[in-house]
């Protein structure tokens, strides 16, 4: 069975199935041999990131807990990047900036981003059946008549399951490296729909992914072409993709589970559910752009992906892509991605015009830095969870 990862569901819910890593992640009792990972701090607005957060970011890392975390932050005064460790357990180079990771789940952010972008142009509407940009032959699932939208799509209440039922990988590893898109046609045919569309939020990476692709096939432009040009390109974002470029393999972090190097996940035909990666530096230039800090032609389309579109409960909403959850009485734009090898976390603080940004090169969370960090709590709370 592949691994199944689920992020983001109620209260940080975490589901990880694996034929060979069926168990929970040990904590060490004992430094991995790790060479003296270098320091790296870049800034040109200091204090956004507290001493207390780099101790304990230090700490974890040198426990062997984390290869390596990068923590970024950016409000009007401009920015700060401070990261430690290495890209490799052994050997390796600092990481920086700079340094490329996969973001996992939070490339649903971006498909969002060119869903409401397409919105805006006029090329789509929210409430379009998706029916209407899939191949005619294609069996979509309906319930009592009613179709699922593309905004059912982006609020995860599509009614699809998590994962396609006939993802059967070759390589456990890299698990949708060769899942087809006529093999995504064949599970939408296959899916028996049990409840009113638009009605209840179960996440769903098929959907997610069928999104991605829907747009791709509406713009003429595959997914990557997408991001690159009506995102990446727009915001000056050169280390944002699927696809490495040779600069970005060379700033490549190794990915880690249970201590042992994972590959990274090639994710062609549910690109749009999260195959991007990425780096702290173009993260908070993304996190930015959000928050309307730097001019952006893409602001308006932005903002309309923060906006709460379904309550799960007093302090839960969804967004397009964002969940916008209360913590005390503030309330932070987020959203957390993981893939084999990866962590990855981004939030806004609209209140505090401030947004945080969290990698790093192993399964294991970094949230509650980043939730630390927005919610200005980070002395009062652990830097990492374990």
């Amino acid at each position: 069975m592949p691994f199944r990862v689920e992020v983001g569901v109620g209260a940080m819910v975490i589901l990880v199935l694996a034929a060979s890593c069926g168990r929970a992640e040990p904590t060490p009792t004992a430094p991995l041999q790790l060479e003296t990972p270098a320091q790296e701090v870049s800034s040109t607005c200091g204090g956004l990131i507290p001493d207390f957060t780099k101790t304990q970011v230090r700490y974890v890392v040198d426990i062997g807990m984390y290869p390596s975390i990068v923590v970024g932050a950016v409000a009007p005064c401009g920015r700060e990047v401070y990261a430690y460790g290495k890209t490799k357990v052994t050997g390796g180079q600092a990481v920086d900036e700079n340094t490329v990771f996969e973001i996992g789940s939070i490339g649903k952010v971006f498909t969002a981003v060119l869903l409401a972008d397409m919105v805006a142009r006029g090329e789509i509407s929210l409430d379009d059946p998706i029916e209407r940009y899939l191949p005619a032959d294609v069996n979509v699932p309906t319930y009592e008549g009613e179709s699922i939208t593309l905004a059912d799509l982006a609020t995860h209440t599509s009614g699809l399951p998590l994962i396609p039922d006939n993802l059967a990988p070759a390589d456990d590893y890299n698990p949708y490296a060769d899942y087809t898109v006529q093999q995504m046609y064949d599970a939408l045919g296959q899916i028996q729909l049990t409840h009113d569309i638009g009605t209840q939020y179960e996440y769903s990476n098929l959907g997610w992914g069928v999104l991605g692709h829907v747009l791709s096939l509406r713009s003429g432009m595959t997914y990557e072409e997408l991001v690159t040009t009506r995102i990446a390109g727009e915001l000056g974002m050169h280390d944002t993709r699927e696809t490495l470029t040779p600069e970005m393999q060379r700033h490549l972090a190794t990915g880690y589970r249970f201590g042992e190097p994972m590959p990274l996940w090639d994710n062609p035909t549910l690109a749009g559910a999260g195959a991007l990666r990425s780096t702290a530096s173009d993260m908070l230039t993304f996190l930015a752009a959000n928050l309307d800090l730097t001019p952006s032609p893409i602001y308006a389309p932005m903002h309309l992906t923060q906006e709460p579109r379904l309550t799960i409960d007093p302090s839960w909403q969804i967004g397009l892509g964002w969940e916008i959850r209360t913590y005390g009485s503030q309330q932070i734009i987020e959203k957390r991605g993981a893939t084999g090898g990866y962590w990855s976390f981004a939030g806004l603080s609209r209140d505090r015009q401030t947004g945080v940004v969290v990698l790093t090169n192993t399964f294991r969370p970094v949230d509650l830095i980043g939730l630390g960090l927005l919610t200005n709590q980070s002395g009062n709370r652990s830097a990492a969870s374990p």
